[in-house]
């Protein structure tokens, strides 16, 4: 078996690190917004502004990368991130809602610094490693999974004020993986099969696979977080379950976002990519009819772990087809666009969860999914419709 590089291990231990403030901040986020918000209503917000910082960042990110290349941005981006979790410290102990929500809004750099993670990685190998480098680096999720709500139990009761030691020890894992990608190496881009003249990107979207690439990752995230956003204020602050039974959800959410990447690239070459994102789909429809059917504890496990692989195998499905559709020199154009697509709708996702929970309730909210994913399915299948089932 051919060894991956050591830029991908490296990105892998970062992934674990990094991918923490996303963890946290999905299971204390909302229990934060809930006593520091003016309005119920808008106890969720901390966690929707993580993801429209995210989406706000995306493209910003990427040009920097281009501009002053992977592992400059890496670490610069690492830096700042230290910074921004004391300032979420600081907002937390003068309970400053506003303040808190900014802080949240400015770590959405350092989460699209993070989904750069795949795609340096995919440039660190040759083609077809390309599969396993993505599913490889997504495997860092796994200890994030843990590690991030961990730290941020631990951190509850750790300075006098609830929640804000939390950010302190946020702060410390930045620095430690700002230190873990001191040896990572820019990839080298390959440039001898591209042409001389970069194509408009309205050229490249013309490829039915672009746009498959692009909503599989879209829809994929997009109702996983929707659904995730809601279910600790749904668990915990509408049903009264305890904040340990919400923490040992979300984090069996989160592993089962990351434990498939382990057998993601096995998968591929066995069954195909779009076979691999239409099981998902169906993953998400089988999460969709548990969580329906009651508010038990055992019925929101079983659901976010269901949405959990749903989520995976759409998103590897997409992030692996995407590369098909660019040359080397096009990648940052495509990849910027990418972001801001598959983040933009996270946001939007993210924004309205905390509304429509207390609103329409649960079940409404799990409904209104309905309608993407059977889109996205229909998508994928009219886009290649005798070879769906068999593309690699």
């Amino acid at each position: 078996m051919v060894q991956l590089p050591k830029n991908v291990w490296l990105l892998t231990v970062a992934q674990a690190l990094i991918l923490s403030v996303n963890s946290s901040v999905v299971f204390i986020g909302g229990l934060i917004g809930k006593n520091l918000a003016p309005n119920p209503n808008l106890s969720t917000l901390p966690v929707a502004c993580i993801v429209i910082g995210t989406a706000t960042a995306s493209v910003p990110v990427t040009m920097l990368m281009k501009k002053i290349g992977r592992r400059a941005s890496f670490i610069t981006i690492l830096s700042y991130s230290i910074v921004i979790a004391i300032g979420a410290l600081y907002s937390i102990i003068i309970q400053s809602f506003v303040g808190f929500c900014t802080a949240t809004f400015l770590f959405g750099a350092t989460s699209a610094c993070a989904m750069q993670f795949r795609f340096a990685a995919m440039e660190s190998v040759s083609a077809e490693l390309v599969p396993r480098a993505a599913s490889n680096v997504l495997l860092g999720g796994i200890v994030a999974a843990i590690l991030g709500p961990e730290v941020a139990l631990y951190g509850k009761d750790l300075l006098s004020v609830e929640y804000s030691g939390s950010f302190l020890l946020l702060a410390g894992l930045f620095f430690i993986c700002l230190l873990v990608l001191l040896p990572f190496k820019n990839p080298l881009a390959e440039t001898s099969k591209t042409t001389s003249s970069q194509r408009k990107l309205s050229e490249i979207a013309k490829q039915p696979l672009f746009w498959v690439a692009i909503l599989s990752a879209t829809v994929g995230y997009a109702v996983m977080s929707f659904i995730m956003t809601a279910t600790p204020v749904s668990m915990h602050v509408i049903d009264g379950l305890s904040l340990q039974s919400t923490k040992w959800v979300i984090q069996s959410h989160i592993l089962a976002m990351f434990v498939p990447s382990l057998f993601a690239a096995w998968i591929i070459s066995k069954l195909g990519t779009t076979r691999m994102m239409i099981i998902g789909l169906f993953a998400y429809l089988v999460c969709i009819a548990v969580a329906y059917s009651s508010h038990h504890l055992n019925h929101y496990w079983i659901s976010l772990i269901l949405l959990g692989i749903g989520w995976n195998f759409l998103f590897i499905g997409g992030t692996t087809l995407l590369p098909r559709t660019y040359q080397a020199s096009e990648r940052f154009m495509v990849q910027a666009f990418n972001e801001f697509i598959v983040f933009g709708a996270q946001a939007i996702a993210s924004l309205s969860a905390g509304w429509i929970i207390f609103a329409i309730g649960w079940e409404s909210l799990l409904l209104a999914t309905l309608p993407f994913i059977l889109m996205m399915l229909f998508i994928i299948i009219k886009w290649a419709p005798k070879r769906a089932l068999a593309v690699p």
